[in-house]
């Protein structure tokens, strides 16, 4: 497929492709297992594009894809991401599947029936006998798989020197398991080891805790399955076309059966609360310009140092424009999809995520940054009738 520079959009030296009067690309990835393979899609289309991110989050198996990203040059992040997500989805279920709803249901189910009884290539593989076997206190009684193979595949295919030599701002988020506080491991604020990622996505009880420095972490999805907030909190004054990436949809069907009620009870746990987040962030810019409107009209005797400061940060808010891509669950997937790891299911989620990126690529209008003093703008080509 040729790439197609979108509209309005612009070269940088070193940046890869942006509109104008926008000073970062963020690409801000969820957590959600098997279902990743979407947002690999999404870097694809976007890489064809020729826009490369200076910012890339994650949390889970979105902390991992984003590690994969900002860990390898440019020309070398797609046959990387590709090399991970064909490794753990290597194992064969089925030889052949009819064609039919009914038939890729008893496949999936068999797939995901697989991961439980004999863990992923390269990602993680089950303790025997297991936990419930295993004395209290002992390493094998935390969880049920361990994830020491996650930990050779990131140091293979991600350089942790590059991360840390901070070329693109990079971030993951976990959960810390003594306090429950959340948290964002930051190559800005600290050095980035595979520890870090392994922690945002070490999901408990399947996956054991991971311990930096004195603490133990776990996935950061049990507190916030997608890093936006980070971005949104960011005391900055930087114009932003953020592409968020989400794997479970709040929005969905009412279920039929008592596996539509599991499958719909994890997306309503764990998808991203979106609106609620820009709709915070819109009524603080709100008032943040009307303290600026205000300052500006108290004359500078009357104001201290540190007011005039304010002020004069007030004068710069920046625009974020939120182009969201959700995952659309197919028919015949269930509660399990998002440890159903199967290449067939995998390639269907890599395309999903291309085919949502190319069209939302479309909408060049999407792209263009908004008027100053708009503040936050969000996009999604899944919810154009809202």
């Amino acid at each position: 497929m040729d790439a197609q520079t979108p509209v309005g959009v612009k070269p940088a030296a070193t940046r890869g492709w942006r509109p104008e009067r926008c000073d970062r690309v963020a690409l801000i990835l969820q957590g959600g297992g098997a279902l990743g393979a979407y947002q690999a899609g999404v870097y694809q289309a976007l890489h064809e594009a020729r826009i490369e991110p200076d910012w890339v989050s994650g949390v889970s198996i979105g902390a991992i894809n984003a590690a994969i990203i900002a860990g390898n040059l440019p020309e070398q992040r797609l046959d990387r991401l590709r090399t991970f997500w064909e490794r753990i989805t290597e194992r064969k279920v089925w030889h052949y599947t009819p064609d039919g709803d009914i038939y890729r249901k008893i496949r999936n189910t068999v797939s995901s029936l697989l991961t439980i009884s004999s863990g992923q290539p390269g990602f993680f593989e089950p303790r025997i006998p297991g936990p419930w076997f295993a004395a209290t206190g002992a390493r094998d009684a935390i969880s049920y798989y361990d994830s020491a193979p996650l930990r050779e595949t990131l140091l293979e295919l991600v350089d942790f020197k590059m991360i840390n030599n901070q070329e693109i701002r990079f971030a993951v988020g976990a959960v810390n398991v003594m306090t429950g506080n959340f948290m964002y491991f930051d190559n800005a604020k600290e050095i980035i080891e595979p520890e870090h990622v392994m922690a945002s996505g070490a999901l408990p009880p399947a996956l054991p805790s991971i311990k930096i420095g004195t603490d133990y972490y776990w996935d950061g999805g049990i507190v916030s399955n997608t890093p936006l907030q980070q971005l949104l909190d960011e005391e900055d004054s930087l114009n932003t076309l953020a592409f968020q990436v989400d794997l479970f949809n709040a929005r969905g069907p009412m279920p039929r059966d008592i596996q539509d009620v599991m499958a719909r009870q994890k997306d309503i746990i764990y998808s991203s609360r979106t609106r609620y987040n820009t709709d915070v962030y819109r009524r603080l810019h709100k008032w943040k310009t009307r303290l600026g409107h205000a300052l500006k009209k108290v004359p500078d005797e009357l104001l201290n140092e540190e007011e005039k400061k304010l002020r004069d940060e007030l004068s710069d808010l920046p625009e974020i424009v939120i182009l969201q891509l959700i995952y659309q669950q197919k028919a015949y997937e269930g509660q399990a999809k998002d440890y159903e790891f199967s290449g067939t299911s995998m390639r269907e989620h890599w395309q999903s995520g291309f085919e949502d990126t190319m069209n939302t690529l479309k909408h060049k209008q999407w792209l263009e940054m908004p008027p100053e003093g708009s503040g936050c703008v969000v996009h999604d080509v899944h919810r154009q009738e809202d």
